[in-house]
């Protein structure tokens, strides 16, 4: 298994996501990260349509192979859009022409072609941690399974160090796990201070099959981000209005202790020992700066006794 760094960059906001991205300012949010010392880049095809990829590799290129890790996803093949008008831009929440398109493709052939495709725009040598992406949103059952079994031979073959799935979707997660194959899951949205849908079932898995989590979207969607705001995203989405009130409630603890939200978001999961490693994303330089403050201030433990008592979230399942 390799070593995953504690904090890494989650690059989907280097394929414009909800925004355009100039070249320049990808480039800046990655040069401050490097500056601060992070070395895990999480990247996938589906980030902008394979832009994410294309900006990572172009400044790793520029960095020692050795120094870094870097994980990207298959099961969304790149391919062109026939039917493109020539102006219709992506309606996944990227802002890049829809000149190409995503094909749903977890089979074995598929997921050899998305790691030679990965391979060609980052121009890297290898991918250190494969994650099957979303396969629940391929609608064909045992999609986990065959993409998970196909991960299985790259890491035989030496092709990549760790595999396993990144997703929204607990029982997706569940399957892989249960697979028996994954090193590491990464756990997008689902084990933050807002939400524990891995408790307890997928931490037990992970426990029976020696499975480690990358927590990924710790803010969901950057609700945790700061103090709460209206017109913040929650799971990509408007902010149901319960789940508003409980963050600000949380916010409110946060600062009776002295501590900034975003920390004890960032902080959270990494009390799990399963939890190697929180991924989050960044829209400017500064953000890199004030999480990477963040993951290193102090949080009282009284802070986690009080949230638990108050059933802000669960006990910690050790």
């Amino acid at each position: 298994m390799i070593d995953i760094p504690r904090f890494g960059l989650g690059c989907a906001p280097l394929g414009n996501l909800f925004r355009q991205f100039s070249d320049t300012e990808a480039d800046a949010i990655l040069e401050a990260a490097w500056a601060g010392g992070v070395r895990y880049f999480d990247t996938a095809p589906h980030y902008g349509l394979g832009l994410s990829e294309r900006r990572l590799g172009r400044f790793l290129a520029t960095k020692p192979r050795d120094e870094y890790v870097v994980s990207t996803k298959v099961g969304r093949l790149i391919r062109e859009n026939p039917s493109w008008d020539g102006a219709a831009m992506d309606d996944d929440g990227f802002v890049v022409p829809a000149r190409v398109r995503r094909q749903l493709d977890y089979s074995a052939t598929g997921v050899r072609a998305s790691v030679e495709e990965s391979l060609q725009r980052t121009g890297l040598d290898r991918i250190d941690i494969l994650y099957v992406h979303d396969p629940e949103r391929s609608g064909v059952p045992g999609a986990t399974e065959s993409a998970m079994a196909a991960l299985a031979e790259l890491r035989d073959e030496g092709a990549v160090s760790a595999i396993g799935t990144g997703s929204l979707g607990v029982d997706a997660l569940l399957a892989s796990a249960r697979t028996g194959l994954a090193d590491v899951l990464m756990v997008a949205n689902r084990y933050t201070l807002l939400d524990q849908s891995v408790v307890p079932e997928l931490l037990q898995a992970c426990d029976e099959y020696g499975v480690r989590i990358v927590a990924a979207a710790v803010f969901n969607s950057g609700l945790l981000a700061s103090s709460p705001r209206r017109d913040a995203k929650y799971d990509y989405e408007t902010v149901p209005e319960d789940v508003f009130t409980r963050a600000v409630e949380i916010d409110k603890i946060c600062a009776a202790h002295g501590v900034a939200l975003p920390a004890a978001a960032l902080q959270y999961p990494l009390r799990d020992p399963r939890v190697i490693s929180v991924v989050a994303g960044a829209a400017d330089p500064g953000q890199i700066r004030e999480n990477l403050a963040h993951l290193g201030s102090a949080v009282p433990p009284a802070l986690w006794v009080e949230l638990t008592e108050r059933g802000l979230v669960p006990p910690l399942v050790r």
